[in-house]
């Protein structure tokens, strides 16, 4: 369905545009009426560098950024300021979602010099591409004990001008750092050194640190703001459930992590509680008042922890708040192609929040006296408000189980009477001016969202979400491959840019994940293929792990790797997975190999850095859990196998390898040849430690098999 919800392109803008008039991306669309001379990223704007001997001013953003919306209106859309600009500088906008590399590298330089990052990012380079200085925002005025930022465009370009050996020489000096800190040492990178580096205890210990940062109260991590660090919480789960070495009572600390830490962030302002998703983080430590705008990624990913909850610990209202945040991205960021768009700004108006945020008067012009007081009561709306203006952020003031108990109903009766309320506020929330929208699609976002709608689906059984998947993932087939190759962005229309290592990963993890629900073949097919693309064009040939970038990539000062978990998974730790998966499932030792190269590699920072390694941490569990491998072979016919497929998918086993895949198959791999059906009918086989159980063609045969295997994790082969 096609959302309506507005994006912030000027087009009936009757000013000059610039050169980003003619971009595809939302963010650079924004700033194409600017009075600055502004340039995207390429060879026409670095070749003027060159040629009239100007350093570059960077400016890094996104659409949903409030901060970068201030900083254009403040200083882009002021005539003296571009003026300055403009007579000193080459000026470039990069949307920091399309080219993450670019990103990925100055944020890296501005934290070295300043000590912090974030958005926006202004950076200032010599026409060679050396940084010499950096921020985030800097106001029009001085003020946050920081410069105007006209008085530090002065400074610079006298600097430029006046002094050039000490910016060269600085530099210099800055690129090297840059340089050496995505250097990584190799000396451990084979399998011998592997089980030294990593193990069990290791992998305990790991997840334990996690613990000394944990909010006992309101769950999380640490104080303010807060972000849901969802590969975390994954590790708990792993730690809580199955990993050996870890004791009882450590299982239950970390069960305690995850229980808490998913109801108060279900319970909090951070969740849209009439429309469902999550804002990208809180500003305080209870996870009440949100920064309001929503992106694909953290919807996508916390919509898989929630169901890996429900799996592990069968809480109906963790699967009903993961369905409504694919409920939310299907209504309002699905394409009318199937894709899925980026996301939506915190702003509406001018004002974070305001699209989001009610008073006791407007909840009760909606719903009446009595009932807009009961659910003034249900989510803390009051005279005083939470927010700014005597407005509110709705938050359930308690667990729903306890509201049921103090309004004397059942949990089914409460939850019925609160749906039937939030559809009447939803429906005069939409008739608001919506925030803006970031039409973009991003190859990585997407699949990472087509893998929580095929989870979605296992946990539901609702057609419609495993519909969205496909539709998204033929989407990226058609419209974002090329020659083989994925392409990393499509917007207006177009596609553009070759992808990113994290690009190829999360794709073919979404792959591999709809081969486990779905016989059709092409999904693993294409898995393998691109998997190979990504090894041909990424993998480091002195075995040092992936670069981010591909080996026929623009040069720029480093070529950077995807080490660290931030927003989202890395690249590298994704593509370990995908690598040890398809390593069961083809029976292809290379693929195990490479992925033991990448554990090694990382193996020594996980004991120092567990939450920054926190997925990689994931797949080392995996590695040592000797995964079941799992096959489906069916005759085609859904009703045949469809329980088998849900049965398998029913229990909590995050290690497994599995396929579904039809008798006529043109797949040819160890796992599936010489097995067919058992009288007639969809046929489980279960492996592991390269011995096989018996067959099964019975579902609830199959989920005793699976209780077995989950009986036996935690216990020595």
């Amino acid at each position: 369905m096609k959302s309506t919800t507005p994006t912030h392109e000027k087009s009936s803008d009757s000013r000059t545009p610039n050169r980003l008039i003619h971009e595809t991306s939302t963010y650079l669309l924004q700033h194409a009426h600017n009075p600055v001379d502004w340039f995207p990223w390429g060879e026409e704007a670095l070749k003027k560098a060159r040629d009239e001997d100007k350093p570059i001013l960077l400016s890094v953003g996104y659409s949903a950024c409030h901060w970068c919306h201030v900083m254009e209106h403040e200083s882009f859309e002021d005539e003296e300021t571009a003026e300055i600009m403009n007579a000193n500088f080459v000026n470039i906008k990069v949307d920091r979602e399309e080219r993450s590399d670019i990103d990925e590298i100055y944020m890296k330089a501005v934290q070295m010099m300043t000590g912090h990052g974030g958005w926006p990012m202004t950076v200032f380079l010599t026409p060679e591409l050396k940084p010499f200085f950096g921020g985030t925002y800097f106001p029009k005025e001085d003020r946050y004990q920081l410069p105007s930022f006209k008085r530090l465009l002065l400074a610079l370009s006298e600097a430029w001008k006046e002094r050039r050996g000490e910016v060269e020489e600085s530099s210099a000096s800055i690129t090297e750092h840059l340089q050496a800190l995505d250097d990584i040492d190799s000396s451990a990178a084979d399998a011998v050194a592997l089980r030294k580096l990593i193990s069990e205890k290791v992998l305990v210990d790991c997840a334990d640190r996690l613990l000394r940062i944990f909010d006992h109260r309101w769950g999380g991590f640490g104080t303010a703001p807060k972000f849901p660090h969802t590969f975390s919480l994954s590790l708990s789960m792993r730690c809580s459930d199955h990993l050996a070495g870890a004791s009882s009572s450590t299982k239950e600390e970390h069960r305690e992590l995850v229980t808490t830490t998913l109801d108060k962030m279900a319970y909090g302002g951070i969740h849209d509680q009439i429309g469902g998703g999550f804002a990208r983080y809180s500003v305080d430590r209870q996870w009440l008042v949100p920064h309001f705008e929503k992106m694909l990624y953290d919807n996508a990913l916390l919509c898989q922890t929630y169901l890996d909850g429900y799996a592990l610990h069968k809480r109906d209202y963790w699967r009903d708040v993961a369905c409504g945040i694919l409920d939310f991205v299907m209504r309002e960021l699905t394409t009318e192609e199937g894709a899925f768009y980026s996301s939506l700004d915190a702003d509406s108006e001018g004002e974070e929040g305001k699209f989001y945020v009610w008073d006791v008067a407007e909840v009760k012009a909606v719903l009446g006296e009595e009932d807009g007081k009961w659910i003034c009561d249900v989510y803390g709306v009051t005279p005083a408000g939470n927010f700014e203006h005597g407005k509110s952020v709705l938050h359930l003031t308690d667990s729903p189980e306890e509201l049921a108990k103090k309004y004397k109903m059942s949990l089914a009766d409460f939850w019925e009477k609160v749906r039937k309320l939030n559809a009447k506020l939803l429906k005069e929330r939409d008739t608001r001016i919506r925030p803006g929208r970031d039409e973009k699609v991003l190859t990585s976002w997407n699949s990472l969202m087509i893998s929580a709608f095929v989870d979605g689906f296992k946990a539901t059984r609702e057609m419609k979400y495993i519909d969205c998947a496909t539709r998204a993932t033929n989407f990226i087939l058609s419209e974002l491959t090329k020659d083989g190759r994925l392409l990393r962005t499509w917007g207006q229309g177009k596609a553009k840019l070759n992808a990113y290592l994290d690009d190829y990963a999360y794709f073919v993890q979404a792959l591999l994940d709809l081969a486990a629900v779905d016989p059709n073949p092409i999904w693993f097919i294409k898995a393998q293929e691109l998997t190979g693309v990504m090894i041909d064009r990424f993998w480091d040939p002195g075995d040092r792990g992936l670069y981010y970038t591909s080996d026929d990539h623009e040069t720029l000062v480093v070529r950077p790797r995807s080490h660290f978990d931030g927003s989202v998974p890395s690249g590298t730790s994704v593509a370990t997975f995908n690598l040890l998966r398809l390593g069961h499932l083809t029976g292809d030792e290379s693929y195990h190999k490479r992925a033991e190269v990448l554990l090694a590699l990382y193996g020594p920072y996980f004991a120092k850095m567990p939450d920054q390694f926190a997925n990689m941490v994931c797949a080392a569990d995996y590695y040592l859990s000797n995964s079941p491998e799992i096959v489906v072979i069916t005759d085609g016919n859904k009703g045949s196998w469809e329980e088998m497929m849900f049965a398998l998918h029913e229990r909590y086993l995050p290690n497994k390898a599995v396929l579904i895949s039809t008798t006529d198959s043109a797949l040819r791999t160890p796992l599936i040849e010489g097995r067919g059906l058992k009288d007639g009918k969809a046929t489980a086989y279960v492996c592991r430690n390269y011995t096989c159980s018996t067959p099964v063609n019975d579902p609830e045969a199959l989920k005793n098999q699976l209780q077995t295997l989950s009986s036996n994790r935690g216990q020595p082969d």
